[in-house]
């Protein structure tokens, strides 16, 4: 019997499998992994520093370890090079080829690059795993002013870790005049933004990076602006990208993600799709809710139980405890207004988005409100209900 075999050992690759070996204990199963195969939580790497966590004690298990729970075969610091959907094969990097008999692309996201000129920018940290994280640690120790790169939601977690954890100056550089201003009203993204000031934030809005170079130990990083700064530890939190490249290679219909059914399965029969890198029925998010959903339903699939994922709505908490936040923005061609209430006490706002027909359809609360976060999320209507069906 070929394996079912998942490419990736982040939280989607091994969601699954634990999912799947609740059911199915007998299956051959393969883990191929680009890195260590470590297993994590990764939402960790953006308040871990507050935590004082190391990235030793963020990983919780090595792949060995995670081989012997899962019962499964787990390759790493191996890379699939190309898929051959006809024959149901992989090519690895060292020339090698695997067959399964279903193949989950667990493959996550990528930080997105912003080209930026001068002869440091190959400096400029991403933190997207656990190297990285290491690596930030490593050159946060002798840092005094840590500049980021990008005013969303990232950006804004990472300042909260560092204003909590050291004395460094922090300042935060993008091209909207508020932060998180794509997902937040402009009332909550106001108090954010007076919030991180106010606990030692420093804003450079309404600009972007255009170069950074080197000036002995700190760099000269200069804004659209004309404005020129001197930090000595750089981060760049502009987004993430699911990685598709593979599958695009492979023929797979992809879009933002790769396109799948309900039933996380891509547009060929054998290959199925999870977490980051997934396009499921139009929705590509990038975080852990939609993530576990997937993987019980998967599991049940793969274990001969066809089962369609169901997205309820799935608000977010953001890690900003200077202000806390959680948000489920309504959809983007939805059609209503916004109601805002202010916190008696002065912290917080309550911001409900009513369609036409006055039922919610998203909510945005911070401060003294984040309370109610269960309470509006039973109101609003599911992302993907149990019963939708995707057209081809």
């Amino acid at each position: 019997m070929e394996p079912i075999i998942i490419i990736g050992t982040g939280m989607a690759g091994y969601s699954l499998a634990r999912e799947f070996r609740k059911l199915d204990q007998a299956t051959p199963l393969t883990m191929i992994s680009s890195d260590d195969g470590r297993s994590y939580p990764k939402p960790m790497l953006s308040n871990a520093l507050a935590k004082r966590k190391t990235a030793e004690q963020i990983a919780m298990f090595d792949a060995q370890a995670m081989a012997k729970t899962l019962k499964a075969e787990i390759l790493t610091h191996r890379t699939v090079i190309k898929i051959e959907p006809t024959t149901n094969a992989l090519e690895l990097d060292d020339c090698s080829q695997q067959k399964y008999s279903k193949l989950i692309l667990a493959l996550g996201a990528s930080p997105i690059v912003i080209p930026i000129d001068g002869d440091a920018a190959e400096e400029i940290l991403s933190i997207n795993d656990l190297i990285d994280y290491t690596v930030f640690r490593e050159r946060l120790l002798d840092a005094k002013h840590v500049a980021i790169i990008g005013p969303g939601l990232i950006a804004c977690e990472f300042a909260n870790d560092l204003i909590a954890s050291s004395d460094v100056r922090v300042s935060i550089i993008g091209p909207n005049g508020l932060p998180m201003d794509t997902v937040l009203p402009e009332p909550v993204a106001k108090e954010l933004h007076q919030q991180l000031s106010d606990a030692g934030v420093e804003w450079y809005l309404n600009t972007t990076t255009k170069s950074i170079n080197h000036n002995g130990k700190v760099y000269d990083l200069a804004l659209s602006n004309g404005t020129v700064i001197d930090p000595d530890l750089v981060v760049s939190a502009v987004g993430l990208r699911a990685n598709i490249a593979l599958a695009s290679d492979a023929g797979l219909s992809v879009h933002r993600g790769i396109l799948t059914d309900t039933f996380l399965k891509t547009s060929h029969n054998d290959i199925y799709a999870l977490g980051d890198c997934a396009e499921v029925a139009g929705h590509n998010l990038l975080f852990v809710a939609p993530l576990i959903a997937g993987a019980k339903a998967l599991a049940k699939t793969l274990a001969g139980d066809a089962t369609e994922v169901h997205y309820p709505a799935m608000p977010v908490a953001v890690k900003t405890p200077l202000y806390p936040l959680v948000i489920t923005p309504p959809a983007t061609d939805a059609v209503g207004e916004w109601v805002f209430e202010q916190a008696q006490s002065g912290f917080g706002i309550k911001g409900l988005f009513y369609g036409e027909d006055k039922s919610l359809l998203g909510f945005v609360i911070s401060g003294d409100f984040v309370k109610e976060k269960q309470l509006l999320a039973k109101q609003l209507p599911d992302l993907i209900p149990v019963t939708i069906q995707i057209a081809e």
